[in-house]
C-alpha cells in the first residue's frame, strides 16, 4: 500500500535522510538534448545534512553533466540497500553553484581521490539539489520475515506484506 504525504511533514524527511545518509553512492539521473536519460555514480555528501530537502555533490565544471543541468534542471537520485531492504527514489532540481566559501566548507580530505588540486581547484563546482519529491520502499529484511511471507502466501494465498511505501512531496 502506498501512503502519500505532502507539505513537510518532518518524519518522513527523518526517515528519508536515515535511509539515505549511510549509501555512499547514488544513480543521478539527467537528460540530454536528445530526451535520453543519463545516469552516473555519484557520492551524496552526508555532512551536508538534508534538514531544508538539499543534497550536495562534488562535480567538475566540465563534465557532460553540467552541460546537461544547463539546459534540463531536473534530476532523479536512486539511493538502494539491499541488505537492509531500503529504497530511495528522490528528484528535484539540480543547480551548479561555484561558490568557493561553500566549496571549501563541504570538502573532505578523501575527494583529494577525484580532485587532487584540492578544494581550490578551478574546474570544481558543486551540484546543488533541492529535493521537491520523493519516494521510499522500506521492506521487512529479515530472512524469517520472507520465510513467514512465503508460508503465508502459500497457505492463504495472499501476498505479505511487502513493507512501507511512501511518496512525500515537498513544498
Amino acid at each position: 500500500m502506498v501512503t502519500t504525504r505532502t507539505g513537510t511533514d518532518r518524519e518522513a524527511a527523518e526517515k528519508l535522510w536515515s535511509m539515505i545518509k549511510g549509501i555512499r553512492v547514488t544513480m543521478m539521473t539527467t537528460l540530454d538534448d536528445n530526451g535520453r536519460l543519463n545516469s552516473r555514480p555519484m557520492a551524496t555528501l552526508s555532512h551536508g545534512g538534508f534538514e531544508d530537502g538539499t543534497l550536495w555533490f562534488f562535480t567538475r565544471a566540465d563534465s557532460e553533466k553540467v552541460s546537461e543541468l544547463d539546459r534540463h534542471w531536473r534530476v532523479n537520485l536512486a539511493y538502494a540497500d539491499p541488505d537492509k531492504e531500503d529504497y530511495v527514489s528522490l528528484s528535484g532540481i539540480a543547480e551548479v553553484v561555484r561558490d568557493r566559501d561553500k566549496i571549501r566548507f563541504l570538502w573532505r580530505d578523501i575527494l583529494s581521490t577525484w580532485f587532487p588540486q584540492g578544494p581550490d581547484d578551478p574546474e570544481i563546482a558543486l551540484l546543488k539539489v533541492s529535493v521537491d519529491q520523493a519516494e521510499y520502499w522500506d521492506s521487512p529484511s529479515s530472512a524469517m520475515v520472507y520465510a513467514y511471507g512465503y508460508v503465508k502466501a502459500k497457505i492463504t494465498g495472499e501476498a505479505p506484506d511487502p513493507g512501507e511505501n511512501v511518496k512525500i512531496a515537498f513544498q
